[in-house]
């Protein structure tokens, strides 16, 4: 009876490569792990010719085979591979092997066909081969193993040629494909760049690195009005043009060099007719493979339209509209051009020109006069100044300016500003109009290392007002020490208004001692500024800035505010022993409606008693009997507050007006006392000024104070004569109030020298 062949075997109308669907046994379900092996029909056991050979040593070699086969396919030599197919392909490849062993007569293609499953497996390494063939050589094979192994080994080599020739045919293919593909791609490219070249807008040019123009254009020949063989073969420095920037021509050297791969700059050329035409010009270099610069090319835009306008642009941005002069702007640049890069002592002068009464010309015939007025002014600077080399701009309304570059000292300088005045002293014709036109001119000159343009300028101004100040019609030549004066006047008019708010005001208090015992009867309020830039400064500073702008008033109050606050502190610490408190009224604060209001409120909510405040005012105050200030000076008496007259011989020239004043102190001026130890005045005269001073305030029942009081002599001189207190340095300087304290509370008196 038949047996069916064993599992994993392959059935005998499998045999030879139309088995399967490929080589690696796709239809092929044979598992690795099986070692059973087909048989021959020829051979006993074979299921069509009888039962299946059964010999121990033949199974287990085949079972040996099988394993050892597998290891070496599994060990991969390189190769990834899927497990799932692995196995088939083991399976497939033993199976042939066996078949070939068991064929009668021998079939070789069995062999070759297993070999070229390998190959086309990817098992290409030759240790795969070599081991393969080791083991072909170890089974029993009936004297077919130098067979076997030779035609699995052609196989193995048959696929490996076949499989290494399908590649290097793929290879050639593609590279062939590639340079057909990349030689159409050039001639397209080709073809691009020349039809590019050719039918651009803007003008191209093509040169070696030597600076020869190889290629041009078409529209470059348009551009530059010329034929190629005008370009054509000239080299590149051939077209400088004068206004060509320095930058331009280091740029090239440097992009022929290798050292920049570009530049663009706006350049100017001359067309063949000679006119000139402006372009945007951009450069850029061509290397070859090895980096090499080996041409240039450049492309040039045609902006002359837009430059121009550029140009009407700039100009109207730069100049003038009524009188054509540079304007701000314009003078602005010029004077920061020459604070970039200086020569070393570099000088330069500023003449600052206003109009003298030009306001009048303006508001009595009109705006229109007024602008013709400038015109013809501006014109006469223009005519003056210019050809010596000078700018002169219009800074606005009728302030003119005139530049002096590389001034050579003060003298150049004031020669401009005579040159101004001299060509203006002529009338100007309006109309029916002759009008006389002059000018006041603050002129500076300096080094440039010294100072900065905004510098410059403030201080030109500055001295132009000092110019009209000393009354028009004239120049004046800058002063630093007025200019720092000024500058510190203006610093403070602007930190002013914040100060109050921020704290920086404070009080020092100086005493006021009896001349008969040296006591402190009263102490005077001195407000104090403590300037975050320029130190602390004291009341001479910034006092009459203060009444110029109005400010006292809020800072007066201030003043008032703290002071009493202190005197009604030392009142409740130490009763009958603490001073008087004196504090200065400013003559705004005297002449206002709500002083009288402002007292009150102050005394109130300070717990101050009236009795214990005087205040001082000047001279000027009060300039006669029916003056409004007598009133609130009346009603601030009234209250209970005494006045005294400070720096009293510096400012009436009609003592008279003293007895309509309701005061009771006069507090001699301290420049009496100063001029007693002046060499160049006469001391004995300066004395008896003195003492008919305390003589008149004595009759008026005045108590008399002298200030400026510096040492022993003094003080003892003045007591002699009855005068009643005196302040000054002999007696103390301002201090603060703690130390004011400790001398009420100590009572000692000051020390002699």
């Amino acid at each position: 009876m038949s047996t069916a062949p064993p599992e994993g075997t392959v059935p005998p109308e499998r045999h030879g490569r139309t088995g399967g669907r490929d080589r690696t046994g796709g239809h092929d379900s044979t598992d690795l792990h099986h070692p059973t092996l087909p048989t021959h029909p020829s051979h006993p056991g074979h299921p069509h010719q009888g039962r299946p050979d059964t010999r121990p040593d033949r199974y287990e070699s085949a079972t040996r085979f099988h394993e050892e086969w597998a290891r070496l396919l599994q060990a991969g030599h390189g190769v990834a591979i899927h497990p799932g197919i692995l196995r088939r392909l083991v399976s497939r490849t033993a199976g042939l092997l066996h078949r070939a062993q068991l064929e009668q007569p021998f079939r070789p293609d069995f062999a070759a066909e297993a070999g070229a499953l390998l190959v086309d497996a990817r098992f290409t390494d030759p240790a795969v081969l070599a081991r393969a063939v080791e083991l072909l050589q170890i089974q029993p094979l009936d004297g077919r193993g130098p067979a076997l192994c030779g035609a699995f080994a052609a196989g193995w080599a048959a696929a490996l040629r076949e499989r290494t020739l399908r590649e290097q045919e793929a290879i050639r293919l593609a590279a062939d494909t590639a340079r057909q593909e990349m030689e159409k791609a050039l001639r397209a490219s080709e073809a691009r760049f020349r039809a590019l070249f050719e039918s651009a807008a803007i003008g191209i040019g093509l040169g070696d690195v030597d600076g020869n123009i190889l290629a041009v254009n078409r529209a470059l020949q348009e551009l530059f009005g010329a034929r190629p063989e005008d370009l054509q073969g000239r080299r590149v420095g051939d077209l400088v043009h004068p206004e060509d920037t320095p930058g331009v021509w280091e740029a090239y050297e440097e992009l022929i060099s290798g050292k920049r791969d570009y530049f663009q700059f706006d350049k100017p050329y001359y067309r063949h007719d000679g006119e000139v035409v402006w372009t945007h010009l951009t450069v850029s270099l061509i290397r070859d493979d090895d980096g090499k610069p080996v041409y240039q090319v450049a492309m040039l835009e045609d902006i002359s339209d837009r430059y121009r306008l550029q140009e009407r642009l700039r100009h109207q941005a730069t100049h003038d509209p009524l009188t054509g002069l540079p304007n701000r702007v314009a003078f602005f640049e010029r004077l920061e051009k020459l604070f970039e890069e200086p020569e070393p002592g570099a000088r330069f002068g500023l003449c600052y020109v206003d109009l003298d009464g030009f306001k009048v010309v303006n508001d009595s015939l009109g705006h229109d006069t007024g602008d013709q007025l400038l015109a013809a002014v501006a014109g006469r600077l223009e005519a003056a100044l210019t050809p010596l080399g000078h700018l002169v701009a219009r800074l606005g309304g009728d302030e003119f300016v005139v530049l002096l570059e590389n001034c050579r000292g003060e003298q150049e300088a004031v020669a401009a500003a005579k040159t101004v005045l001299a060509a203006l002293a002529k009338p100007v014709l309006i109309g029916d109009h002759r009008l006389a036109v002059g000018a006041s001119v603050g002129v500076l000159e300096r080094r440039v290392a010294t100072t900065t343009p905004g510098a410059a300028v403030r201080a030109a101004d500055l001295t132009l007002y000092r110019a009209k100040e000393a009354g028009r019609g004239r120049w004046t030549l800058f002063d630093p020490t007025e200019n720092a004066r000024a500058v510190s006047r203006y610093t403070v008019s602007v930190r002013m208004p914040v100060a109050l708010d921020r704290g920086e005001f404070f009080i020092d208090y100086q005493p006021l001692c009896s001349l008969a015992d040296g006591s402190l009867v009263a102490v005077e309020a001195l407000v104090r500024w403590r300037h975050p830039e320029l130190g602390v400064l004291g009341p001479e500073e910034f006092i009459g800035i203060a009444e110029e702008t109005g400010l006292i008033m809020p800072l007066g109050r201030w003043v008032l505010e703290q002071a009493c606050t202190q005197a009604a502190a030392w009142v409740r610490e130490f009763g009958d022993a603490a001073p008087q408190l004196n504090v200065n009224l400013a003559v705004r604060q005297a002449r206002s409606a709500g002083l009288v209001g402002d007292l009150e409120r102050i005394l109130r909510s300070t717990g101050l008693s009236p009795d214990k405040l005087q205040l001082e005012i000047t001279e000027s105050t009060v300039v006669g009997p029916e003056d409004e200030a007598l009133k609130s000076l009346h009603a601030v008496v009234d209250l209970g507050v005494s006045l005294a007259v400070d720096d009293f011989g510096t400012g009436w020239s009609n003592l008279a007006y003293l007895r309509d004043l309701p005061v009771s102190g006069l507090k001699i001026a301290g420049s009496f006392v100063g001029d007693l130890h002046d060499p160049g005045k006469d001391t004995h005269l300066g004395w008896r000024i003195i003492s008919g001073l305390v003589s008149l305030a004595h009759s008026l029942g005045l108590t008399v104070t002298a200030e400026g009081v510096e040492n022993g002599a003094d003080a003892d001189r003045l007591r002699l004569m009855g005068c009643d207190w005196a302040q000054g340095w002999h007696f103390g300087r301002p201090a603060r109030p703690a130390d004011i304290a400790r001398r009420i509370a100590g009572s000692k008196l000051p020390p002699r020298p």
